[in-house]
């Protein structure tokens, strides 16, 4: 039941010859999320290495170009993040790194990019409402973000918290006090606080606040811009997949950066129109001399918001919407007239994805949570500079001949790489949207294809991670097998590949 959750800023450093580092500190390295890294050279020869005879650790001597390697609980989703010479990656507490954190708790671990070690942990406890709302064991879904000393997290508890980088060390900071009852959860015993815990600067509730109803998790993650703060809301249907209990809950919302205070929401009635969940993450762009926040809803369609929010008909504080594009085909929508339902393999889908802006489009898939049947999928480019309902006049192209979708794209700008669930990678023209060759990495892909160095690195479910050239010929460069499962996307920082598989984190390279 945890495969049903799969969801879903930069300090630079010198580095040796031409090459250039630079840190990952967001879901998709840069407010585009285009997931493309523009580091050289990254690591192709090495090894991961293999279990020791108790299936404990892995086996030091087995693995070659690792710097080290970290163990992870049993669950990781969202992807790594670095800046600042630290690494955050979500996980549960299957593994625990204290012993004063028992039983099942989202986790939220900030490691040394040096060594692996642990600085801080961020433990949070389930949402007494269930695995419907926050399923057991799946931890933290959602990719941090890094900007400067702080931490933007959304938690499986639905909150969007404000984190200081340094944790408790250098003594607790911010509005938020309580971070000893906040980690035993309500009405428990208060769980003394030490220098490895987390230092919370402030907290929104989105459940308590807005109402939403997360169905599995939460999973957005956060974007952040100047100061504020864009997130998802995660508002869902219940377990029916039919009824969404709060229909007039928004599904994204902005907040200030510094105090965590509601600035706006959408007002384009996304909820109502939810097929599932709303676990895409938000992105950020320019067309032309607009500046503008990408979403893709649970009702399959994107959006674009212009960033300030204004006052709305009512008085309250919105995002203006600037135009709106259906993501599914009309007939993924209706049959000889009649709606066609959501789950079978023809149907419509929702947007889990993240859309990736560049140059003035937008790239965006469809699909469905993992746990659903395979299905019709495609991969629409967007003109972003149109206004209102663009369905039609905004379609630069689509691409159909794909199944549903989870990744988010990776572009150079001549050719596009995009993964669907079903486990083929599909390198398209980014002029036309013609194939120019698609291959088979014969396992599910819940993650999206990472573009750097002149390759496309990718994982599946199996474990597996492929290294293709990134060219219009297709070529294999390496396949490469890792002890657990892959589920979420490999990133880079300072020259090393940073992996997160389901039970261990790697930083790879000489």
């Amino acid at each position: 039941m945890i495969r049903r959750i799969a969801l879903a800023a930069l300090t630079l450093v010198t580095c040796a010859g031409a090459a250039r580092a630079e840190d990952w500190p967001q879901w998709g390295r840069d407010p585009s999320r285009n997931m493309a890294s523009t580091e050289k050279p990254l690591p192709v020869e090495f090894d991961p290495g293999k279990l020791d005879a108790e299936g404990l650790k892995i086996d030091v001597a087995t693995m070659k170009n690792v710097r080290w390697v970290a163990r992870l609980g049993s669950a990781a989703y969202g992807n790594p993040t670095i800046a600042k010479s630290r690494i955050l990656v979500g996980t549960n507490n299957d593994t625990p790194r204290n012993a004063k954190y028992k039983g099942d708790y989202s986790v939220l671990l900030c490691l040394d990019e040096a060594t692996g070690n642990l600085v801080w942990q961020l433990a949070v406890p389930k949402l007494k409402a269930g695995k419907q709302s926050d399923w057991e064991h799946v931890g933290i879904a959602s990719s941090p973000a890094i900007v400067g000393d702080r931490v933007y997290v959304v938690t499986s508890r639905c909150e969007i918290l404000c984190l200081d980088l340094n944790g408790l060390a250098n003594g607790n900071d911010g509005a938020f006090k309580d971070e000893a009852q906040y980690t035993a959860g309500p009405g428990n015993t208060p769980i003394p606080q030490d220098a490895t815990d987390a230092d919370i600067l402030w907290r929104y509730d989105m459940r308590d606040e807005l109402g939403v109803f997360p169905h599995y998790s939460a999973a957005s993650s956060v974007l952040v811009v100047g100061d504020r703060v864009y997130a998802t809301t995660s508002n869902s249907t219940d377990w029916t997949k039919r009824h969404v209990p709060a229909p007039d809950a928004p599904a994204l919302i902005c907040l200030d950066a510094t105090t965590g205070k509601l600035l706006g929401r959408e007002a384009s009635g996304i909820s109502r129109r939810t097929l599932h969940s709303n676990w895409s993450s938000p992105s950020f762009g320019k067309a032309g001399d607009q500046e503008m926040v990408l979403f893709g809803g649970g009702d399959g369609w994107c959006y674009a918001f212009d960033p300030v929010p204004v006052a709305g008909p009512d008085g309250t504080a919105v995002l203006k919407e600037l135009w709106r594009f259906d993501c599914n085909p009309p007939d993924y929508r209706t049959k000889d007239g009649k709606p066609l339902k959501y789950g079978p393999p023809k149907g419509p889908s929702e947007v889990i994805a993240t859309p990736v802006i560049q140059a003035g489009r937008v790239y965006v898939s469809i699909g469905q949570d993992p746990e659903s049947e395979e299905g019709d999928g495609c991969l629409n480019c967007i003109d972003a500079t149109k206004r209102g309902d663009i369905s039609q006049s905004g379609l630069v192209w689509r691409f159909t001949k794909m199944g549903r979708s989870l990744s988010t794209v990776a572009t150079d700008g001549a050719l596009i790489f995009v993964a669907d669930h079903a486990g083929f990678v599909y390198c398209l023209d980014a002029a036309k949207g013609d194939l120019v060759w698609k291959h088979d990495l014969e396992g599910n892909i819940w993650g999206s294809p990472l573009l750097g160095d002149g390759k496309v690195y990718v994982g599946n479910g199996s474990g597996q991670m492929l290294i293709l050239e990134a060219g219009r010929e297709k070529k294999v460069v390496k396949a490469v097998q890792f002890e657990s499962n892959l589920f979420s996307t490999v990133v880079t920082a300072n020259g090393r590949l940073i992996v997160a598989t389901e039970r261990w984190l790697y930083s790879i390279g000489k």
